[in-house]
C-alpha cells in the first residue's frame, strides 16, 4: 500500500501494506495475550503501518518499546488519520486479495 496521509498538524504519513509475514512479526512482537487484545492488536496495527512520519523512516517495530514510540510520535492527530486510512484501505486490499 503505497499511501500517504496527512493528519490535522499537517504531517505526512506515508503507510506500508502489512503482508503475512509483517503480520506473523506484529503476532510475535506483541505476543499471545496482546495479540488476543482487540483494542491493544488494532492500536499495534496502526503504529506497524507507519513507514515513514514527513519523510523520516519508521522502521517496523520489533517489541512493545517499539510500537509504544511510534504511538507516541503519531500522538491522537495522526493515529486518527492513519487509522482512517486503514479503514478506507480494508475494502480495497479485500478485492485485490481476491483476484478481483
Amino acid at each position: 500500500m503505497a499511501v500517504v496521509v496527512e493528519d490535522r498538524r499537517g504531517r505526512r504519513i506515508e503507510l506500508r501494506r502489512l503482508g503475512v509475514v509483517e503480520q506473523l512479526r506484529l503476532f510475535k512482537c506483541l505476543g499471545p495475550e496482546l495479540a488476543e487484545n482487540r483494542a491493544y492488536f488494532g492500536l499495534a496495527r496502526v503504529a506497524a503501518m507507519v513507514s515513514a512520519i514527513d519523510d523520516v523512516p519508521v522502521p517496523f517495530p520489533a517489541n512493545e518499546a517499539g510500537l509504544e514510540a511510534i504511538l507516541e510520535r503519531l500522538d491522537e492527530d495522526g493515529v486518527e488519520a492513519v487509522g482512517g486510512a486503514a479503514d478506507e484501505a480494508k475494502p480495497a486490499d479485500i478485492l485485490a486479495d481476491a483476484g478481483n
